[in-house]
């Protein structure tokens, strides 16, 4: 199983800088999408079709914000939209295939950069998540969890932790938040096989210069619950794949 994970900040945007051409070069059998930006409707999916993806979607209801897709070769056995909590349902944050005894969460989890209202949101809504995640590991213990976690974990995650202490995405509690995560029984894959540092998978449009300067953010994820610890066969980020200002990370379980 060959797992994608890519905030594209936008799919039509990704689109016209030749992210159908990238998918071509089969990086993939499943690939996870967040921040899409649109709904399928407004979206030229035959595309996807055409290479062989299955595609699925979860959309906010405000147009042109957040929401979730994935593509895949393989036809799942059940699609599950959504967490059944409301206010992350409304943005489009969740979704859920199976794959046998796995199952594959793909989510957007809320940014709290546009100030103190989005960051509460952003605390409950972490909060939330992770009471669902430990019920449904009790049913599903095979969970892989990919997506734009919007937080940077550790320092080796960040390229000034000293300058970022009190940015939203790497403040305390947020770092701890991914502390217990991790404690209750997630593998992060990507430093499983890779301790070095200067990974990253997002930068600042802000400043172009500081994807050249590789001064980024590893905010984007793929963990899986302990049984398939053993099953991590890679795991990588591509910094040179530029169709957003994150790039793609990626897992490949042997199941």
């Amino acid at each position: 199983m060959r797992i994608i994970s890519y905030n594209l900040n936008g799919i039509r945007a990704a689109m016209n800088k030749g992210l159908i051409d990238w998918l071509k070069t089969n990086p993939a059998d499943i690939i996870c999408i967040q921040e899409t930006k649109a709904h399928k409707d407004n979206v030229d999916y035959k595309q996807f079709n055409d290479l062989g993806f299955h595609d699925y979607w979860f959309s906010a209801q405000k147009k042109g914000y957040s929401g979730v897709a994935v593509f895949t070769k393989q036809k799942p056995d059940a699609v599950t939209m959504g967490t059944g909590h409301k206010e992350s349902d409304d943005e489009g944050r969740v979704i859920q295939l199976d794959f046998g005894k796995v199952r594959l969460i793909n989510a957007y989890f809320p940014s709290g950069t546009s100030g103190d209202e989005r960051q509460s949101f952003k605390y409950t809504w972490l909060d939330t998540f992770h009471q669902y995640l430990e019920q449904l590991k009790k049913t599903h213990p095979n969970l892989i969890l990919c997506g734009d976690y919007n937080i940077a974990h550790k320092e080796i995650d960040i390229h000034d932790p000293k300058g970022n202490k009190k940015s939203s995405g790497f403040l305390p509690e947020e770092r701890e938040w991914m502390d217990a995560f991790l404690k209750a029984g997630w593998v992060d894959t990507f430093r499983h096989i890779h301790p070095e540092p200067h990974r990253y998978s997002w930068w600042s449009q802000r400043f172009p210069s500081v994807r050249l300067q590789n001064k980024g953010w590893r905010i984007d994820y793929i963990s899986v619950t302990a049984p398939l610890k053993k099953n991590i066969k890679d795991a990588e980020i591509y910094p040179d794949v530029k169709h957003s200002d994150h790039c793609p990370v990626y897992l490949q379980l042997d199941l």
